[in-house]
């Protein structure tokens, strides 16, 4: 069984397929990875936190995200604090909210690892995700970019 592929596309002959675990995963993973969290009035924590700061203002020197909101709660603040390159293993980075929403959402996917990396000079992020396909136990990797926006 492969698993439909996401978002929902409609055929001739009804939902689409995935023509493999791997193509499914990616494809779930591409959603999950550009959906921000709230979109989705069924379960608001799903997504990837790190495009709730799509509109903020990234600071190169740092690697960090500015909180431009005056009176954000103490929650929100927490959000800029993280680096944005680095991977899973250390706490606060955009990376390890990442691998979180990976595991929680993509259950077909066991030891699962998250690193993002900038890019300064392509104003580029660099995802990388990799695991094991739980079903088969082959190794799993999937990687995609974000590109910053320029500001003038």
């Amino acid at each position: 069984m492969t698993g439909l592929v996401a978002p929902l596309e409609i055929g001739k002959s009804g939902f689409q397929q995935a023509r493999s675990v791997k193509e499914s995963i990616d494809s779930f993973l591409t959603l999950l990875v550009n959906s921000t969290c709230g979109e989705c009035s069924i379960d608001p924590k799903f997504g990837f936190v790190f495009n709730n700061t799509r509109f903020e203002i990234f600071n190169e020197q740092q690697g960090v995200i500015y909180n431009s909101i005056q009176d954000a709660n103490e929650q929100n603040d927490s959000l800029y604090t993280k680096k944005i390159s680095g991977n899973s293993r250390n706490v606060n980075t955009f990376s390890s909210e990442l691998k979180a929403a990976v595991e929680k959402y993509e259950r077909r996917l066991n030891d699962v690892t998250a690193t993002m990396e900038y890019v300064r000079s392509e104003r580029t992020i660099y995802i990388t995700i990799t695991g094991v396909i739980a079903q088969t136990g082959e190794k799993y990797r999937y990687e995609t970019t974000l590109k910053i926006g320029i500001t003038s």
